[in-house]
């Protein structure tokens, strides 16, 4: 056996009889992905008794031991760093991370470094099976830097696909608590608007017409109302950048200290300073899914912030 490469046992039951090989293993090997083990059987990794299996249509006979080789996944281009991370949950497929404001997700320009993907290769240090033959962590939702609350990240190829295809399906469950400026009418309601890039200005996101953008529908309800502003919360039915915040303005109730799309009021303005409240008033409150290997049903709520709590405070009526 070559070096950096172990070898997999996988037991295939005679209940597969007549399966496609990739669909027999992936159900016997719940960490790889079926595309995965495409891979691997075209390139001469997976074998019985000594024999190589190269064909991943080849229909199973019944019950059947295989050996797969999977390579040690390479090194992620990105460096592990020590960075504190609050887990709400994790287990050898996922990790769910309530993710602080202020942390970038994952590294760009501008942001090498001191990210959520930098802090999860240190936090998962060998246990990452590799998405795609890469070391890496599977980030299949980004949060803005400045917002805060609940993502999840794949361990494995296998969970990295069945998030991916939830995501791209809109069955996840993703609900954010928002400060607003003024009284959402009617209290509440849905906004669906196709966003895409500003032509003016790159870094930010604006409503188009149907057709020349990716459709968004965001789901709002009342809370609480506050001092000239209420508490929200919005049910995300897609996910798109900025998507809550330009929503949320596009009604006339900007997030509090949003940089980006927020006009805010003196009285607003006031409060902000002396709270030191730099970022736009938005939480990841509640992420809900199904796990992609056990099929088990799976929902986290994160509380306010600290920062966000206090303005909700100063807010109160």
């Amino acid at each position: 056996m070559d070096a950096g490469v172990s070898i997999t046992k996988a037991f295939v039951s005679p209940d597969a009889a007549g399966w496609r090989l990739d669909r027999a293993l992936a159900a016997a090997l719940p960490t790889l992905s079926r595309e995965r083990l495409k891979a691997l059987i075209s390139a001469g990794h997976v074998s019985s008794n000594g024999r190589p299996y190269r064909d991943p249509a080849w229909k199973l006979d019944g019950a059947r031991d295989f050996d797969v080789a999977v390579p040690a996944p390479a090194p992620a281009h990105n460096v592990a760093q020590e960075i504190p991370l609050v887990i709400a949950y994790e287990d050898e497929h996922l990790i769910v991370v309530d993710k602080p404001a202020g942390l970038v997700v994952h590294p760009a320009a501008g942001n090498a470094d001191g990210t959520l993907v930098n802090a999860l290769l240190h936090h998962c240090a060998g246990s990452l099976s590799g998405i795609g033959g890469v070391e890496r962590p599977g980030i299949v939702h980004r949060i803005d830097k400045d917002t805060s609350g609940l993502i999840v990240a794949a361990k494995t190829d296998r969970a990295h696909e069945g998030l991916a295809a939830q995501f791209a399906k809109h069955s996840i469950d993703r609900r954010y608590k928002a400060i607003v400026g003024g009284r959402p009418l009617p209290p509440a309601g849905t906004v669906d608007a196709a966003l895409a890039r500003s032509t003016a200005n790159r870094q930010k996101m604006g409503i188009v017409p149907e057709g020349r953008g990716k459709r968004a529908v965001t789901h709002y309800a009342t809370l609480q109302p506050l001092l000239g502003a209420t508490l929200v919360e919005c049910r995300l039915e897609t996910g798109r950048t900025h998507q809550v915040r330009v929503h949320m303005a596009s009604r006339g109730h900007p997030l509090l200290g949003d940089p980006a799309y927020g006009r805010t009021r003196a009285e607003h303005s006031a409060i902000l300073a002396r709270l030191g409240f730099r970022r736009q008033a938005l939480h990841a409150a509640r992420l809900g899914f199904v796990h992609p290997v056990t099929s088990e049903a799976l929902a986290f709520d994160s509380e306010m912030p600290p920062d966000m709590q206090d303005l909700f405070s100063a807010l109160a009526i």
